[in-house]
């Protein structure tokens, strides 16, 4: 009977550890998330640079897919140019070292000085190189 208990104790903990370390993952993802959209806000390019792998694959609402080279320089020309970037309804789901991320984004743009809003369904994928999150894609389509 006690080695019975001593299990169901073993296997308790282990729970708790388990719900811990997603924790600490998930927050871990949240601050990255919110440290991308702010550098791309603000066209941050030591930010965009240290957050995204340089596997990136950043496909837009309209069809188009971006490197991690042509993401970073369409924010730092204002090619992409954010006025305001909002983030709403945001779930993220942890498996293992890689997060789903999905969202809402709503902005405000002047894009190449040309005024526009945008509303889109976001999905991101984040995968934890060493320590860090990496953002290596995204995917969007356009809210009615």
């Amino acid at each position: 009977m006690k080695q019975k208990q001593i299990i169901i104790i073993f296997l308790c903990l282990m729970s708790v550890q388990s719900v811990i370390a997603q924790s600490k993952a998930y927050k871990a993802v949240a601050k990255a998330t919110e440290q991308l959209r702010v550098a791309m806000l603000n066209a941050d390019s030591a930010t965009l640079v240290h957050l995204t792998s340089d596997s990136l694959s950043y496909g837009h609402s309209g069809g188009g897919i971006d490197n991690k080279a042509t993401f970073v320089k369409k924010l730092l020309t204002g090619a992409t140019d954010f006025t305001t970037l909002d983030i709403t309804q945001q779930q993220i789901v942890i498996v293992n070292n890689t997060a789903i991320v999905r969202h809402q984004l709503f902005a405000n743009t002047n894009d190449n000085g040309k005024p526009g809003t945008v509303k889109l369904a976001v999905m991101q994928v984040w995968v934890k190189q060493g320590k860090q999150w990496q953002f290596v894609g995204r995917q969007a389509i356009k809210l009615q």
